[in-house]
């Protein structure tokens, strides 16, 4: 195997992969270790945050891949929620839970919600003080705070279980809550770009995304959407967020190959990024987006079925004769050090040419 890949390397590598040119390997990342959330631990600790870091490198190294360090700042998927005026509580499972604002018997009192001050809102300026604090205490560059999609946003001030339905039976009431938090995410997103000086990349997951794509941003509800509702609810806010930021890279969990078709209608979409394994219908995804713009397939080890041993590498080389190598990129996971040297000598083996 050759020699552990530079970070400027690595770099330049990916940028070309987002240009969808043949690099003569399929990048992948491996990351180590369970899924890192904004839990109690983390939340108000910026320590604690730069520690789970350093530890999370000092995990990956002598490991073949395109990663690279990063801090994620950790702040949740409800914080332009929470910054509407959503409570939120903070917990030891996941990001905070949010409490929605709005479901049918109320639904004209998204006509009275306010912008959020993408500067002195509290919620936001939490957010700020992490960024300071964190470039200000280590070298490493940081993501970007995390960053939902209108639609995640929507439906956590909307309660979850009636927003759907709420699409087709107050569709004027849907339209004015996203054009507000369509409003209010770019300006958040725009903060962030201004505060954050030494910047990984423009997700705030693990993968190094050049800032010249744009923007990543999780889209979760997309799956349940029909097509149309998805054009219509999706791809209009989407797009306004594309617009503002030079471009986008949609994630998705949740069976996707519904609605990948509308999501490629999307002006300026740079990529797509789906948990892959929960994608029942593969064909879909490859027919409407594979070789046309870049695919982040991404298959940790606790994203596939419970109970069932999966080989990565060999699961990510089938992903390779599906999908082509064009614009792909596979993010997988091992739970502990000791298997990621070997993941990365299987998998740098297995997408090469």
């Amino acid at each position: 195997m050759g020699g552990i890949l530079d970070i400027e390397t690595k770099k330049g590598l990916i940028a070309a992969n987002w240009r969808l040119e043949d690099i003569g390997e399929v990048p992948f990342f491996i990351e180590v270790g369970p899924f890192h959330g904004a839990t109690r631990e983390y939340f108000y600790d910026d320590d604690a945050e730069i520690k789970w870091a350093e530890d999370f490198s000092a995990k990956r190294e002598g490991v073949y891949d395109y990663g690279f360090p990063s801090i994620k700042p950790n702040k949740g998927i409800g914080i332009v929620a929470a910054a509407f005026g959503c409570n939120y509580r903070v917990n030891s499972e996941a990001d905070p839970w949010i409490t929605p604002l709005i479901r049918e018997e109320n639904a004209g009192d998204v006509y009275k919600l306010e912008l959020p001050d993408p500067v002195n809102n509290p919620v936001y300026q939490d957010a700020w003080k992490r960024l300071d604090y964190l470039q200000s205490h280590s070298p490493i560059p940081l993501r970007v705070v995390n960053v939902p999609s209108p639609l995640v946003t929507a439906s956590l001030i909307w309660d979850y279980t009636s927003f759907v339905e709420a699409t087709l039976e107050y569709p004027d009431e849907v339209h004015a809550l996203l054009d507000k938090v369509t409003k209010a995410t770019i300006q958040y997103i725009g903060e962030q770009f201004r505060r954050i000086g030494n910047l990984y990349g423009v997700s705030h997951e693990a993968w190094h995304i050049p800032r010249e794509v744009g923007i990543r941003v999780s889209d979760d509800p997309a799956p349940l959407l029909s097509p149309d509702l998805y054009r219509e609810f999706g791809v209009r806010y989407n797009a306004r967020i594309s617009e503002a930021f030079g471009g986008i890279v949609v994630h998705s969990c949740g069976n996707t190959g519904n609605v990948v078709k509308a999501m490629m209608e999307i002006p300026g979409l740079r990529g797509l990024d789906f948990t892959i394994p929960q994608v029942s219908e593969w064909g879909k995804i490859r027919d409407a987006a594979a070789g046309k713009t870049v695919l982040c397939l991404r298959h940790n080890y606790w994203d596939h079925e419970t109970g069932v041993r999966v080989d990565l590498a060999e699961y990510s080389k089938k992903l390779l004769d599906f999908f082509g190598r064009k614009g792909l990129f596979i993010q997988t996971s091992v739970p502990a050090r000791e298997e990621a040297a070997a993941l990365g000598e299987k998998l740098h083996k297995a997408l090469s040419r």
